[in-house]
């Protein structure tokens, strides 16, 4: 498990003598410290975290899960951010996107015997005082790491317009409209059906450029979405409109959760 952690020391000022002074207490009330985030991340891509492996069964994914939020009590944490989208899938039950192959070793198979894993998150943390962020990669459409072949209901497969292959991954476009709205609305569903307390996004940008064997950048193949976009008037740069389309997606899913 990664952990982010800030830390604070004191030290005395160099060459200050304990003789020199007598200590007394200062009469001045400092304020009141804002409430500290103690998170960690929780990634189930390529099963970093959780689940560890795709053929656990439902008794020792959910056996995994409690000993990781048991560890974040006892180091005192107040939050947990539990990777629920890695590439267009889902670690939850979803009529949108289909089950993750990182839970089940297949995409598109559910948990056998049936349970929802951030159902069965949020309560556990919740039991142990711990908030449970819901954590969304909202462009990233296939990732290096998978293994088994995408379901009919994934993305690639249902709405393959909507995918760009960019280096050896593949992503949705954030210049499409469509893409905004799919995404918005898995979103917005794990809001409205969980009771989560926060939404985290993660690579909400357009990808690192990938270069070819040359060494020469390779461009990001959103050339139509751009044509789209400059033969409807649009004046912005190419980098500010890609820009701009984070811009928008962002503040979306801000107003609309």
């Amino acid at each position: 498990m990664r952990f982010a952690l800030l830390l604070f020391y004191c030290a005395s000022v160099a060459g200050a003598s304990a003789s020199s002074a007598t200590w007394s207490p200062s009469a001045v009330k400092p304020p009141a410290p804002a409430r500290e985030f103690r998170g960690a991340w929780i990634a189930s891509v390529g099963n970093i975290d959780w689940p560890s492996r795709r053929d656990l069964t439902t008794e020792q994914q959910k056996a995994e899960l409690i000993r990781i939020f048991d560890l974040a009590q006892s180091l005192h944490l107040n939050a947990l951010l539990l990777q629920v989208r890695p590439s267009c899938d889902a670690l939850y039950q979803s009529s949108l996107e289909p089950w993750s192959e990182y839970l089940t070793g297949q995409m598109g198979k559910a948990p056998q015997p049936f349970y929802d894993p951030l159902h069965f998150a949020v309560q556990e943390a919740h039991k142990r005082g711990i908030e449970l962020h819901a954590w969304f990669n909202p462009f990233r459409a296939g990732h290096l790491t998978r293994k088994s072949a995408a379901s009919a209901t994934h993305i690639t497969k249902a709405r393959p317009h909507l995918v760009r292959h960019y280096g050896n991954e593949l992503w949705l476009d954030p210049g499409d409209k469509a893409v905004h709205d799919h995404t918005l609305a898995v979103m917005l569903d794990v809001v409205r059906r969980y009771d989560v307390d926060g939404i985290v996004v993660d690579d909400y940008f357009y990808p690192y450029p990938v270069k070819d064997a040359a060494g020469k950048a390779v461009p990001f193949p959103d050339g139509p979405t751009w044509r789209t976009y400059s033969n409807g008037g649009g004046r912005l740069t190419l980098e500010d409109w890609r820009r701009e389309n984070v811009n928008v997606f962002v503040q979306q899913l801000y107003s609309r959760v």
